[in-house]
């Protein structure tokens, strides 16, 4: 009897540490990224960008709040560290907007700036993903730093997110 116990304690344990994580509804994944450094703008297919080519001075992204947009080809950067990008819809509802200001400023590898435009009220990015939210209460938003902030899917994990370029 003490051996089955042992057993289903065991098995129970294994399922925890590793059964599959809940998928993230509207969850879009990129792969084959371009990793190059480049000093010129870069013409991205996404808004904002998911990865691909960028400046080889990142973005900082220690918990970062941006009132102005940020240049793509830093915050690019940023994300190659595992950094996990907030980018909002100017005009976005004060509530809400500060819900997102509280959130990345008590969070390392985060940053938070408006892009013009995007289609969607709030866009979180990490490299290669990207999920598109209507408001700062949608439980995607924990669920997306919680599979990818300094995530699996990050080419230069442990990199810098701090003595980059401070300002937009």
């Amino acid at each position: 009897m003490i051996g089955v116990i042992v057993v289903a304690a065991i098995g129970f344990a294994a399922w925890q540490a590793f059964k599959p994580a809940t998928p993230i509804a509207g969850l879009v994944e990129r792969d084959g990224l371009a990793q190059d450094h480049v000093e010129t703008r870069v013409q991205y297919d996404t808004v904002p960008p998911m990865g691909g080519k960028h400046n080889p001075v990142w973005q900082n992204c220690d918990g970062r709040v941006y009132d102005q947009p940020v240049q793509n080809e830093h915050a690019v950067h940023s994300l190659e560290h595992g950094a996990v990008w907030f980018t909002y819809k100017p005009g976005l509802p004060a509530d809400d907007l500060n819900k997102l200001k509280e959130k990345v400023s008590g969070t390392d590898y985060t940053m938070l700036s408006p892009v013009q435009n995007q289609d969607a009220p709030i866009i979180l990015t990490a490299w290669g993903k990207q999920v598109k939210v209507n408001d700062a209460d949608d439980e995607r938003i924990d669920a997306f730093l919680k599979a990818f902030l300094k995530g699996p899917q990050t080419p230069e994990p442990g990199a810098a997110c701090s003595g980059g370029k401070a300002t937009p």
